[in-house]
């Protein structure tokens, strides 16, 4: 399994730029592409969770149907991105 978040029921990558010396990452499993970044672990679990709400708001605003993680057979959120 890799480095991951969730936060209502979205998943974020974790990766970290050792040359940037910044974690950053993108929500999985939806075909719009949303980022995040921050300079620790707690500013990016902030960020990542701030883009999952904005992504819903937005979502909202536009009267878009956000996308769904994609689930497993048994319901299950499918963290093997």
């Amino acid at each position: 399994m890799k480095d991951v978040m969730i936060y209502k029921e979205y998943i974020g990558s974790v990766h970290y730029s050792t040359e940037d010396e910044i974690f950053y990452g993108k929500i999985e499993g939806i075909n719009d592409s949303i980022s995040y970044e921050g300079s620790s672990v707690s500013e990016l679990k902030s960020a990542f969770e701030e883009a999952v709400e904005d992504y819903l708001e937005l979502c909202n605003l536009n009267g878009k149907e956000p996308e769904k993680m994609y689930k497993g057979s048994d319901g299950s959120l499918l963290t093997n991105v």
